[in-house]
Formats: structure tokens, sequence, C-alpha cells
């Protein structure tokens, strides 16, 4: 039987004195698109948090490619919304993307060709290899977007989460991420995406929609549907033809359970 993506069996996550997520039991499979969605504070990046080894599951259980979250180096890359680089710290486009090599060398190891080549496909596939020795702090946020999107292609990780990864963007960078995601999927590997868009997460094999809670786990078909959306959303839905965008029409990313002190992306 093939190995599963993440099995979560009465997961509770906890921030300090706020409970994030309670009772969520659910399981994906490898090579699927999964869309995580749901009202602001709902649980998506805590999820994204755990699934990650970032945040550890107060109560249940959750195993992640068979071992417990955090378990596997370099199978995991987490990809976070519009992360935050020091201005202090000008880092290229190639050092940025080559970080994500670091999991499977090690922070002292040697990147060999094997690795120099990884990081060049992932800059192409994301159509930033001709920003390579460019600054990251001078690129527009939809292309810093896809250079964070690169770094986790270059781990060559079998399970990709990304955190609203397409939110504010271009329409080239939405291209662009949304071609990574169907390609990744196809390749047998697990994307994970959180989002505020009921189009984009149509477009998912799986659909998680949370309240705190799971409210509704499958196809997009059989999750999509008034009965859950008004349950989750209590009623604040735009509609846009036929989907929406959800909860407040001038969100900017659920940042309402994330926890400090990420870096330019965690790759494990």
């Amino acid at each position: 039987m093939p190995e599963a993506a993440v099995v979560a069996d009465g997961v509770e996550l906890v921030h300090g004195d706020h409970r994030a997520l309670r009772d969520a039991t659910f399981e994906i499979p490898m090579g699927v698109a999964v869309a995580v969605i749901g009202p602001n504070g709902s649980g998506k990046s805590s999820l994204l948090d755990a699934i990650a080894g970032l945040l550890v599951v107060r109560s249940g259980t959750m195993s992640v490619l068979g071992r417990a979250p955090g378990g596997w180096r370099g199978r995991v890359a987490y990809v976070l919304q519009s992360t935050e680089i020091p201005a202090q710290v000008p880092l290229t486009v190639r050092e940025v993307v080559t970080m994500g090599r670091y999991a499977r060398a090690g922070l002292v190891g040697r990147l060999g060709p094997t690795s120099r080549s990884a990081v060049d496909a992932a800059m192409d596939r994301v159509d930033v290899g001709d920003l390579s020795r460019r600054q990251v702090l001078e690129l527009s946020g939809g292309q810093r977007q896809r250079v964070l999107v690169a770094q986790g292609l270059a781990t060559d990780a079998d399970i990709l989460l990304l955190d609203e990864p397409m939110t504010g963007l271009d329409v080239v960078s939405r291209q662009r991420i949304t071609e990574v995601i169907d390609v990744e999927r196809r390749a047998g590997r697990t994307v994970v995406f959180s989002t505020h868009d009921l189009a984009e997460a149509a477009e998912a094999d799986l659909v998680v929609l949370l309240a705190g809670r799971v409210v509704a786990v499958g196809p997009p078909g059989e999750v999509l549907v008034t009965e859950h959306l008004l349950e989750a959303y209590r009623g604040r839905v735009v509609p846009v033809g036929g989907f929406g965008i959800l909860d407040d029409p001038h969100h900017h990313g659920d940042r309402a359970d994330r926890h400090d002190g990420h870096d330019h992306g965690a790759n494990h």
C-alpha cells in the first residue's frame, strides 16, 4: 500500500493560550494537491506548521511520511508567505534558492554538481534564472515569492508546503506557481497549500476546510458546497463567478495563528 503523506488522528494544536485546531482527523495521500481553506484564525497556518514539525501536536497523533512531524531531513519543504528578509543581509536570488539544499548537505556540507543542477532547475521552473545575481530585496513581491518557491523546489522534497503562495501576486507569478503545483503532483509528490480563494481550492485534488476544527475533507465537489461553507464561514462568503474570495475582501494573509521566528522558509 502506498505511503500516506500525512495522517492526523484527533490532533489538537495550541499557540500559547489559543487553541488553533481541535480534534482534527484526516489523511492526505501522496501525489495530490491539497488546498487548506477557512476563515482567518481557522488553523490553516498552524496545520502547515505542524506538518513541517514547527508546531508540536498538543494531543492526538500525526505522522508525516510514516514518522513524527519533523522526523525527515529533506523530504518536507515549507515555503512561507511573504517572508521578511533582513535588509542587512544582502542575499542574491541564487543564494536564497541554494539554501534549499542545506537540508540534504547540512550547514557545513559541500554542495556538488547535483545540488547546483537542482538549484538551476528550480530557478528555471519559476522563471527567475535570469535574476540569479540580483539582490532579493530588489525584487518585486511576486518575484520574491517565486524565489522562495524555487528554494522549496530545490530540496527535491516529497511534500511541498505553501502558505498562501498566490495571495496578492501578479498574474505571471500566479501562473508559474500554479504550474509548479501541477508538475509536482504529476511527479507523485504532494503539495499542501493554504488559500482564501475558492477558485484556487477548486483546482486541487483534495480540500481540507477548517474553522478551528475540520469541517469537511474530500474532493472539491464534495467540500465546496453551501452547507459546509456556511458552517465554516458563518455566511461570510462573497460569490465571484460561482466561487469566491472568502472572509474579509481586504485580507492580506492569515497570520492570526502564526507564531514568530520563521526564516526564509523551513526545509526538513
